[in-house]
């Protein structure tokens, strides 16, 4: 077996960890997504074949809850571990798919949706939180709680003062922690309305007792820098501004990335004036601590459920000299690119004007947005010229959407209304959603993964003065075929030089079957990988595809036709033998489908 290097995850004792393998939830802290595995190739990736396949859903067991998996496992000295949409984390043979244990989690709970994480400590760990607000370690060899952490192995994230008078408030974790040498630092998934709720604060504990080390709160209190960013008392209570997507790690630093979604309510802010930080942007902290270093507001005063997606680091050179970088995005589809030990812009930042128009009364617009050097991603304003008329049943769905909602067209950054429906681009969904990108380092190239489908947001009044969505959220298409309203493409795959800022390629995303042109891209959740032979693999569109492209020119190589959509990231690792493997978790269930597959498939050259 070619061995590639080490990683060692923070912990100068730790053993060490095969780069061959895929160690945390995007291969290193840094979140790159890249592996250096070379086997699988341009020149042989279409002869990439299923080599086993593991059923997730035990016999006669349903799906609990939400079933639908965007689960990235891990591959740590050859065993896989998944989290899975049945109530369970299991551990994998990842070179047969053969079951070695599993874990039950407690009740009717799900573990979280993304993934969990490796410590290699003396006694190596899972780490995971759950969709109910655990947080959980067991034995990495066998399954068993560990009985030092918290209670038997479970710590309960509903403290006090993370509930906030509010005890039956939504609390869970979504994404795997990361662990910064002996410390579990995660985030949580809060409640999208009403205003006042659980808190989106990020807390970091010890690995072997679970005693809380250190807290960050993305909404500042009373006596903490830029509490005074918060208008009268709108802080109070206040839920979101928090970090669902997962955060990044710069190891050798000490830095800890968070990057915090919108406050509640995130499509109306007549109760929160002014710039109310840590909302929408990113935070570098001290991983030890939790001590502030820096931020960044990659948008103002959202009314549009532009949370930030994960970051990546990369290393951009620039003016004869390699800068440490972190990419930062929102899901309105803009790349910002910050030296990732100042918070200093690498390109040029400017605050432009972008419309201000509402009928929501006491509503304050801002009335600029940051732009990056890079231009959006995708389409970012709608036109009625731009309607599609694909098959009859399209066309038929699109106009009485438009009717009945009476949809209007819309710029960027375009404010709700009440008296129309606002065709927002990007939609609440991106853009860029949660999964972010890959970054090569060897072309220097950013890949990421685009939607084109609107939003249709239209707000009502409440007795109490507040708003809410009067059709909640929805996507721009037609609700039978699933057709979106506008033209096409519906869904790209870019590459960005990190070293220049320019994209270097672009290519469709995704096939709509059944019609006479099927390249029309699809509508995509999760993310990409890349590996060192010059390959990125991607799933994440609704048509039920894994693909490989070429990293140089984009070039679609290899496709294969799943029983589900795979809506995470794949994997790539290398097994004992020293084959290669891409494996990904199959499930469906997004965009407005049910989920109608529980296999972890990993493919192989054949």
């Amino acid at each position: 077996m070619i061995r590639l290097g080490v990683f060692v995850l923070g912990l100068a004792t730790a053993p060490a960890i095969a780069l061959e393998e895929w160690p945390t939830y995007g291969h290193d802290y840094g979140d790159s997504r890249y592996s250096p595995l070379a086997q699988i190739t341009p020149a042989n990736v279409a002869n990439l074949k299923p080599a086993w396949t593991y059923h997730m859903r035990p016999p006669g067991r349903e799906a609990r809850g939400f079933a639908p998996s965007q689960n990235t496992p891990l591959v740590v000295g050859g065993t896989m571990y998944v989290s899975t949409p049945y109530g369970r984390v299991v551990a994998l043979d990842a070179e047969t798919g053969k079951q070695r244990w599993a874990y039950e989690v407690p009740g009717s709970d799900q573990p979280a949706t993304r993934g969990v994480a490796y410590w290699p400590g003396a006694k190596p760990q899972i780490v995971f939180g759950t969709r109910g607000g655990l947080l959980i370690a067991l034995h990495a060899d066998n399954g068993a709680p560990v009985k030092s952490f918290g209670k038997d192995g479970v710590v309960d994230l509903h403290s006090a003062a993370v509930m906030q008078g509010f005890p039956q408030a939504a609390l869970g974790v979504t994404s795997a922690p990361v662990i910064y040498k002996d410390i579990i630092i995660t985030g949580s998934r809060t409640q999208e309305t009403p205003q006042q709720g659980a808190s989106g604060r990020v807390r970091a504990f010890d690995v072997r007792t679970g005693r809380e080390v250190w807290h960050f709160n993305g909404v500042p209190q009373p006596g903490e820098k830029f509490h005074d960013t918060w208008d009268g008392e709108s802080w109070v209570k206040r839920s979101g501004v928090n970090v669902w997507v997962g955060l990044t790690l710069d190891a050798k630093r000490g830095i800890a990335y968070l990057p915090f979604g919108a406050p509640t309510f995130d499509q109306s802010g007549n109760d929160r004036k002014g710039e109310s930080l840590f909302s929408n942007s990113l935070v570098a902290v001290n991983a030890a601590t939790g001590k502030y270093l820096w931020h960044f507001q990659a948008v103002h005063h959202d009314l549009w459920d532009y949370d930030l997606p994960l970051t990546t680091l990369v290393d951009v050179k620039k003016d004869g000299r390699t800068i440490p970088a972190i990419a930062v995005m929102s899901k309105a589809s803009l790349l910002f690119l910050l030296d990732r030990v100042t918070g200093k812009p690498i390109y040029d930042i400017k605050e432009m004007p972008v419309p201000t128009d509402t009928d929501m009364e006491g509503e304050k617009v801002s009335p600029t947005q940051p732009m990056s050097i890079t231009p959006p991603l995708g389409r970012i304003s709608f036109k009625m010229s731009e309607m599609a008329n694909l098959t009859p049943q399209q066309a038929e769905g699109c106009k009485k959407l438009i009717e009945e909602q009476k949809v209007i067209e819309a710029g960027y950054f375009q404010p709700p209304r009440v008296d129309h429906a606002v065709a927002r681009f990007p939609g609440n969904w991106g853009g860029i959603d949660w999964s972010h990108a890959a970054f090569d380092p060897k072309s220097g190239y950013y890949i990421v993964n685009a939607s084109e489908i609107a939003s249709q947001q239209m707000m009502i009044k409440k007795p109490d003065g507040s708003y809410d969505m009067k059709y909640g959220y929805q996507w721009f298409w037609d609700k039978v075929s699933h057709i979106p309203c506008q033209v096409p493409p519906w869904g790209n795959l870019y590459a960005i030089d990190v070293n220049t800022g320019a994209i270097a390629w672009k290519s469709v995303l995704g096939v709509t079957d059944g019609l006479a042109d099927p390249n029309t891209g699809r509508p995509n959740v999760g993310g990409p990988i890349v590996t060192g032979g010059g390959l990125v693999f991607i799933g994440s569109t609704d048509d039920k595809r894994l693909r490989a492209f070429d990293t140089k020119i984009g070039k679609e190589l290899w496709t294969f036709k799943l029983p589900a959509s795979l809506y995470g990231t794949p994997l790539t690792y290398q097994g004992r033998h020293g084959k290669q493997y891409v494996a990904a978790v199959t499930t469906g269930g997004f965009w407005g489908e049910n989920a109608g597959s529980d296999e972890v498939t990993a493919f192989a050259l054949q």
